[in-house]
């Protein structure tokens, strides 16, 4: 919300946003509408599990290559009390699974304005920018890539250690973080890693396979994905013979860091299942 904008009304025509309420699909039918019209480029914002009550609307949108922003928010058991009924699981999934449909889940501030960049540049679909409730670390950019990677869909964070990566780490959004300290402790134990950002598929999908394989090492087998959502679609980038730490099931009541242990996302979890594929690879 822009402090100088103000709130549509009847008596203050000129507002430039509109308060829907609880009518999740009336506000996609109307972000769509203003879409058509042309000259305007309309967003709308929610929690990310409400994309269920909306979703008619975004396919909608996905096949007539309207540019809609969608800013989805809460977008894990991050959220925390709200509890399974606004925390979403199976949601990223869901929206990945509509064709035409961009869907971006940034790691962090400098990777949001890269979605956001990558948003109002993409004229030919609708865009879902998927963020966190809980706020998220600045990645240090003078010891990582530049979030301009963000643009590519996925992008090579650093390779840490002594020679070629053994072993790659990748997620998406809040999970980041999580695997950029998990290889802190890889390294100390004599690993190579390579850490990955990966915030969304069909931008990545949208470069030529030498980027891929520049990013995603082919001879590289071990690959740990780490997304707090279902696995669906992840096993493409994991390959056969790589994990992914995802939701399994809903999530509980409960503060955030309570959740995040419960469900295994830790700097200790991801270490391990990171050891189980290196040691696999002996």
């Amino acid at each position: 919300w822009l402090k100088e904008s103000t709130a549509f009304q009847s008596d203050n025509p000129i507002g430039r946003y509109l308060h829907f309420g609880v009518r999740e699909h009336g506000m996609g039918a109307v972000v769509n509408g203003i879409a058509y019209h042309k000259g305007l480029i309309p967003f709308g914002a929610t929690f990310l599990v409400f994309t269920d009550y909306m979703r008619g609307a975004i396919r909608v949108g996905a096949f007539t290559h309207l540019q809609a922003i969608w800013v989805m928010t809460h977008d894990s058991i991050g959220l925390g009390e709200d509890g399974p009924t606004h925390q979403p699981v199976e949601h990223l999934a869901a929206l990945r699974a509509i064709p035409n449909l961009t869907v971006i889940r940034p790691a962090d501030a400098n990777e949001t304005a890269q979605a956001w960049r990558a948003a109002v540049e993409n004229t030919h679909g609708p865009t879902v920018l998927a963020l966190s409730r809980q706020n998220l670390p600045t990645i240090d950019r003078s010891q990582m890539a530049q979030a301009a990677g963000t643009l590519k869909g996925a992008y090579v964070l650093a390779d840490l250690g002594k020679g070629q990566p053994e072993i790659i780490l990748m997620a998406s959004g809040s999970e980041v973080d999580l695997i950029v300290k998990a290889t802190q402790e890889l390294v100390e134990a004599g690993h190579t890693v390579r850490l990955v950002s990966f915030p969304s598929w069909e931008l990545f999908e949208k470069t030529d396979q030498a980027y891929k394989d520049s990013v995603l090492i082919p001879g590289v087998k071990a690959r740990l994905v780490v997304e707090c959502g279902i696995a669906q679609g992840w096993e493409k980038y994991a390959g056969s013979l790589g994990k992914i730490i995802a939701m399994n099931g809903y999530g509980a009541s409960a503060p955030a860091p309570i959740l995040m242990e419960k469900f295994g996302f830790t700097v200790k979890n991801v270490v391990e299942n990171a050891k189980s594929l290196l040691n696999a690879e002996k």
